[in-house]
């Protein structure tokens, strides 16, 4: 403990040192990104652009790209950059900031579609209600919400992980900055703080999967009343978006 030194920087070895494969991989990972780029701005500008389309269900879609948008460009330019350059390492503070933005994105991920299914229950169980409950108002508070857990989710986890102490080394087996990979850095007691974050964790993402569950079911009992000759499967159609994304 006397030799310690303190860690500026963290090696992500979770490439290949052969520098074909390493520009494989960076053909690969730049596909991948042009893809979900081009993929996620061109539907949010179908959306900004249709009128038709300005409901509460596409306003949380819109957010919902963004996240998605938001969550691959903490990941893979970096990891692009170095495969590119042939270089493995990343700053302490670059570290800490991928930490942050990935997790704070996969929360607001999570609170979003839970946030979204609220809105599909009161569409179909509670149409005539639907127009006072899901007004402009509401919607910018849940989505507010939901981004603002996400950052508290991050900064509760990121600051409890980058407060242990690193003196296991500084090469991490992957090609991003992750929490068990840090934990297993650490000199500090790090068993019960990985027990810590995978239960609160856990809990969180079941706590929004039944959420979701739950209301399902509501749903579809509710669409089950309707007669098939008044559009049932119409009502039904209309959790199809987010069904999909939660699938």
């Amino acid at each position: 403990m006397s030799n310690r030194t303190t860690v500026t920087e963290f090696l992500l070895l979770g490439f290949s040192e052969v520098w074909e494969l390493q520009i494989s991989h960076f053909v690969v990972f730049l596909v991948i990104y042009l893809v979900a780029l081009m993929g996620n701005l061109l539907i949010f500008m179908a959306i900004a652009f249709n009128h038709h389309l300005h409901t509460p269900m596409y306003f949380f879609l819109m957010n919902l790209f963004i996240v998605d948008l938001g969550s691959i460009s903490v990941i893979v330019p970096k990891s692009m950059a170095n495969s590119l350059m042939d270089i493995r390492s990343i700053s302490y503070a670059g570290c800490v900031a991928q930490v942050f933005f990935l997790l704070f994105l996969v929360g607001a991920d999570f609170f979003l579609l839970t946030v979204m299914i609220y809105d599909r229950y009161v569409t179909t169980c509670q149409p005539l209600h639907y127009e006072r409950m899901m007004n402009i108002g509401a919607c910018v508070k849940m989505a507010a919400g939901a981004w603002i857990s996400g950052i508290l989710y991050s900064v509760l986890h990121t600051g409890k992980t980058f407060a242990l102490i690193f003196c296991g080394g500084n090469m991490m087996d992957h090609f991003f900055c992750e929490i068990p990979q840090l934990l297993k850095l650490s000199c500090s007691n790090t068993y019960l703080s990985e027990v810590w974050v995978l239960v609160f964790s856990a809990c969180l993402l079941l706590g929004c999967f039944v959420f979701i569950i739950v209301s399902y079911v509501k749903i579809f009992k509710s669409v089950l009343r309707i007669p098939f000759d008044q559009g049932w499967h119409k009502a039904l159609s209309t959790c199809l978006p987010h069904f999909t994304v939660v699938s």
